[in-house]
């Protein structure tokens, strides 16, 4: 299966990168309008796939535990700016019960992946993904494609492209505090993204 990288202008992703070094001084708030409400959130499909050593990662092993799964490749430009992101909240959130699972689609398999993990310095969980997990998933078709799902194993939040590191933290931060979007303004959007789960 062939996938997409979304096409960004040299304006959006001007944006984008501002956007990533201005958050890093700005609070979050608590309480995101990019969450569902929990009464409108599906169960996350389970999975087994290996990661580097081999071993077998679930995503029911994760349950109890706010989990980001993020679909993502070598190639993916966009993808390339949000892992720094996502390295820095494995670091900073793991003792509050968060944990990043990587998806890598890399057509490549360990091969690529495994030396760019290493320059990298990733220090959360990467397993390579197949077809049957993409179309579990909603039939993800581009990259990246990222999941938040609560402590419940329900998926909260889904981020198609790139987007800000503050809306992830948002999002993130919200899940940690057992939030739901209940409270979030009329008409703001529940998650971003077409037609997934």
């Amino acid at each position: 299966m062939r996938y997409r990288t979304p096409v960004f202008s040299l304006t959006f992703l001007t944006a984008a990168l501002l956007s990533f070094f201005a958050c890093k001084s700005e609070p979050v708030r608590s309480g995101s309008p990019l969450v569902k409400p929990a009464p409108a959130r599906q169960p996350a499909p389970d999975f087994e796939l290996k990661d580097p050593d081999g071993r077998i990662v679930r995503l029911s092993d994760y349950r109890g535990k706010v989990v980001l799964l993020n679909f993502w490749a070598t190639w993916c430009a966009p993808c390339r700016i949000e892992i720094p992101w996502f390295i820095e909240f494995e670091r900073t959130l793991k003792d509050r019960g968060f944990a990043v699972i990587g998806v890598s689609m890399d057509e490549g398999g360990w091969e690529v992946v495994k030396p760019y993990l290493r320059q990298v310095g990733v220090n959360y969980r990467v397993v390579l993904g197949d077809e049957r997990v993409a179309t579990l998933y909603g039939g993800v078709e581009s990259l990246p494609t990222s999941f938040l799902i609560d402590r419940e194993g329900k998926i909260a939040a889904v981020h198609v492209g790139l987007v800000s590191k503050r809306a992830y933290q948002q999002s993130i931060e919200a899940l940690l505090e057992g939030q739901t979007a209940s409270s979030q303004q009329p008409g703001a959007q529940a998650y971003s993204g077409g037609g997934q789960p």
